[in-house]
């Protein structure tokens, strides 16, 4: 079943996702000072593409929570506009509820993301 919705997933969205997460993270690594961040971008854009199924926990420092303020006036608060966007247009619709929940799911990381780390459940 999570096949399934992942790959209507890539369909109704999440590749255009994953994309905005991969130019995000080429941006960053374009300065040798943003490689971490790009780094961490390129690692949530595999959660833009396959979100069903996976989950993000927090482990986050002090370190984490300065990256995340620098973050959110820097690129935060583009993707996770677009994300949001996105899940508002697919919950118009009964079907594509679940998928704007990924959405939505998305939209909050796309805040905040050092200090998380994506896990299968």
């Amino acid at each position: 079943m999570r096949f399934l919705g992942n790959l209507i997933w890539i369909i109704c969205g999440g590749l255009l996702s994953a994309f905005t997460w991969w130019l995000v993270g080429i941006a960053w690594c374009i300065t040798i000072i943003g490689i971490p961040v790009g780094v961490q971008c390129f690692k949530l854009s595999s959660l833009s593409l396959n979100p069903f199924g996976k989950e993000t926990v927090g482990d986050g420092s002090a370190v984490s929570f300065i990256l995340n303020i620098i973050w959110i006036f820097l690129s935060g608060l583009e993707l996770a506009l677009i994300n949001l966007i996105l899940g508002i247009l697919l919950c118009i619709t009964i079907i594509g509820i679940p998928f704007g929940k990924q959405f939505f799911k998305i939209a909050k990381l796309s805040l905040a993301p050092f200090g998380r780390r994506v896990v299968k459940v």
